[in-house]
């Protein structure tokens, strides 16, 4: 696969500016919306719940709200800039370059983990107000921060060629990556589930995403943070092949 580094930095540039224009909406709005979750749940069940020993609930809640961030922002950086280009036309001054599929994934992914770890900065930023926290493997954090972004961005990419409108976008997210997200222990620790849904968390590769970059902050997991970035790693090298193919044949965009 060649790789045009200067095309690719100036997409990525491209891309980075794009959402970076209208931060109020890409960076300010998640991060409002990340604290409201905080205070209405941090709020009702901080008395309640105990989803580790000696972890008070908002404490555990902040890292998963953070990780949730980077996961959806990171989702909507690639696939929103994909269909937007298409909608309008202006994804032919992009075909017309000599760029190969290689920079397109470069610009289009970094662009979006850029975006994810921004938000994420800033809804931790945020929200340790409410619940300060330590790291207790800072390794861990990073590393899953940037393979979730990386995931998601390259999902993002997949959904935004395979998009004709954005209904069929809004779909994609709905459908698929908000259950997903919701439903990978973001607001929960899955040990307090019934066997069944154990078993079917799972198979969520979201809740290894969450769960190994909690367990930065606290050391302490629902599985081991090996097994974690098996998961997350094999989900993110699958994700942007699959992506980078797409991207090689034209999907969707030659035709």
């Amino acid at each position: 696969m060649s790789l045009n580094l200067a095309g690719a930095g100036t997409l990525l540039r491209k891309e980075v500016l794009r959402f970076w224009n209208v931060a109020f909406q890409t960076v300010a709005a998640p991060v409002l919306t990340a604290v409201l979750y905080l205070m209405i749940f941090g709020h009702v069940l901080s008395d309640h719940v105990e989803a580790f020993p000696g972890v008070g609930y908002t404490s555990f809640l902040v890292p998963g709200l953070v990780m949730m961030s980077v996961l959806q922002n990171a989702f909507a950086n690639s696939s929103s800039s994909l269909i937007q280009s298409k909608v309008t036309g202006n994804l032919v001054f992009l075909l017309v370059t000599p760029l190969s599929h290689g920079a397109w994934f470069v610009g289009y992914v970094g662009a979006s983990i850029l975006r994810g770890l921004t938000v994420g900065t800033g809804v931790l930023l945020v929200t340790l107000w409410f619940a300060p926290l330590k790291l207790a493997a800072p390794g861990w954090v990073l590393v899953f921060a940037v393979l979730g972004a990386g995931m998601l961005g390259s999902l993002g990419l997949i959904a935004g060629l395979w998009a004709e409108k954005f209904d069929q976008l809004a779909a994609f997210q709905n459908f698929v990556i908000v259950p997903m997200t919701f439903l990978s222990g973001v607001f929960y620790s899955v040990h307090s589930l019934p066997a069944a849904w154990q078993a079917v968390s799972h198979l969520n590769p979201f809740f290894y995403m969450i769960d190994g970059f909690r367990q930065g902050f606290f050391g302490v997991g629902d599985v081991s943070p090996w097994l974690s970035l098996g998961v997350v790693g094999t989900a993110f090298v699958v994700v942007s092949g699959i992506a980078l193919k797409l991207l090689a044949i034209g999907y969707k965009i030659r035709n």
